[in-house]
């Protein structure tokens, strides 16, 4: 699928086997919780962790998303914290409109994931495959 911008969006399906090339250095993850077993949230803006991977380090960094009881703009708040923490691929169950422009117009790609009981650990081990 194809963004405004020319940018690719992936979506994951059960039969996926890997969701992202090895050649990134930071992807973010929308998390439950703050622990590798949390699940993937489904809400980008108003996620309760961003959950930041280092594939060159391999380390994570869990981020409480200080945007999830806006009373509005919390997707383009929550993007430009992304952005800031220097992402260039963001997972999540959806992404709004407004956020999808944003992130076409930085260059961030984004990864839409159907699957609702998928951890973030099973998420990093896809992305290092």
């Amino acid at each position: 699928m194809q963004g405004k911008a020319g940018k690719k969006r992936v979506i994951i399906t059960e039969n996926s086997k890997k969701i992202i090339n090895r050649n990134i250095m930071k992807v973010v993850i929308t998390s439950t919780g703050n622990s590798p077993d949390s699940l993937l949230d489904s809400r980008f803006g108003r996620c309760s962790y961003f959950v930041v991977f280092d594939t060159e380090t391999k380390g994570t960094e869990y981020i409480p998303n200080s945007n999830i009881d806006s009373v509005e703009g919390a997707g383009i708040a929550s993007a430009k914290l992304v952005a800031s923490r220097g992402a260039e691929k963001v997972v999540s169950g959806e992404f709004g409109f407004k956020v999808k422009e944003l992130f076409d117009s930085l260059g961030i790609q984004l990864i839409i994931v159907k699957e609702r009981d998928k951890t973030i650990k099973d998420i990093i081990t896809l992305i290092q495959k």
